[in-house]
C-alpha cells in the first residue's frame, strides 16, 4: 500500500486547458478540482529573458556594425590632383557648344536650354544670320551664351531640350575658383575648338545645302567655296591689321 501511495503522488493529471499538473505530496486521494495548474513554461520564459537581455546589450554595438566592419580594411588613398580619377563616359561635367563638320556652330539661339534650366543658370541671346556674317545654318545663331556655374546643378535637362545637339556635357569637372566672376562662362569659353578641316566662322553654308542637310548629318566637311571664302577673309583681316599698325606708328612719330 505504501508503494501504491508513493506512485499516486507522482501521477500527472491533465487540466481543463491541457496543462499538465502534478499532484502535490500528501494530497493523494483528495479532490483534484482545487489543485492549481502549474504551467511548464518557466524554462521558456527564462530563455526569453536571456535572449532579450543579450539583444539589449548588443543593440548599441549593432548600430556601429558598418563602422566596425570598415575599421580594419585597407584605406585607398586617391592621389588627387597628381592622379585624377577617370570619370565615366556619360559623366555630367562642363558644357560645350558643338560645331558641324565644316566649322559652323550648331547653336541656333532658340533659348530652349535656358527655359529648361531649373536653376536659371543659362542666358542666351539670339541674333539673325546674314550673308555677310553667318555663324550657323538657318536663320539665327546664339550671339550671347552664358552659363553661371555658381547656379548650375549639372542635371542635364538643358542637353535634353536642345533640338540640334548643340549643347553637350564634357568630362571636365575642375571648375573651382576663388572668385565668382570666372565661374560665369562666356560663349568663347564654351565653344568647341576647331577640329581637323574645320574653318573659323563667320562662314557661308556648303554649296547647295539647307539647314535640314546639316541637321541630318549630310555635310561631312568644308567645300572648296567655303575654303576660298575663309582664305579671302583672313587675308583681308591681316591687311586691315597691318594698316592699323602702320597708322598707329605714324601717329606716334
Amino acid at each position: 500500500m505504501a508503494d501504491e501511495d508513493k506512485k499516486a503522488q507522482d501521477i500527472e493529471l491533465t487540466g481543463s486547458k491541457g496543462d499538465k499538473i502534478l499532484r502535490p505530496e500528501g494530497e493523494t486521494g483528495k479532490n483534484t478540482d482545487s489543485i492549481t495548474p502549474q504551467r511548464r513554461n518557466d524554462d521558456g520564459a527564462q530563455q526569453d529573458k536571456k535572449t532579450n537581455f543579450m539583444a539589449d546589450l548588443l543593440a548599441p554595438v549593432a548600430g556601429f556594425g558598418v563602422s566596425f566592419s570598415t575599421m580594419f580594411r585597407k584605406v585607398t588613398t586617391e592621389e588627387y590632383p597628381e592622379k585624377p580619377r577617370p570619370t565615366q563616359a556619360r559623366f555630367h561635367g562642363r558644357h560645350q557648344l558643338n560645331r558641324y563638320a565644316d566649322g559652323l556652330e550648331k547653336c541656333i539661339g532658340c533659348e530652349l536650354c535656358a527655359w529648361a534650366c531649373p536653376a536659371d543658370a543659362i542666358l542666351v541671346e539670339g541674333a539673325d544670320n546674314t550673308d555677310e556674317a553667318r555663324f550657323s545654318p538657318g536663320e539665327r545663331y546664339g550671339r550671347v551664351y552664358q552659363i553661371n556655374y555658381l547656379r548650375c546643378i549639372f542635371c542635364g535637362l538643358c542637353i535634353e531640350a536642345c533640338p540640334t545637339r548643340a549643347l553637350t556635357m564634357t568630362n571636365e569637372y575642375e571648375l573651382a575658383d576663388s572668385e565668382r566672376a570666372p565661374l560665369i562662362y562666356e560663349k568663347h569659353q564654351l565653344l568647341a575648338p576647331l577640329g581637323e578641316g574645320m574653318l573659323r566662322t563667320p562662314l557661308p553654308m556648303a554649296d547647295g545645302t539647307t539647314d535640314a542637310d546639316y541637321y541630318k548629318g549630310d555635310v561631312t566637311g568644308p567645300t572648296s567655296t567655303q575654303r576660298q571664302y575663309a582664305e579671302a577673309r583672313d587675308e583681308q583681316r591681316e591687311a586691315g591689321a597691318t594698316g592699323e599698325q602702320d597708322s598707329a606708328q605714324e601717329v606716334y612719330r
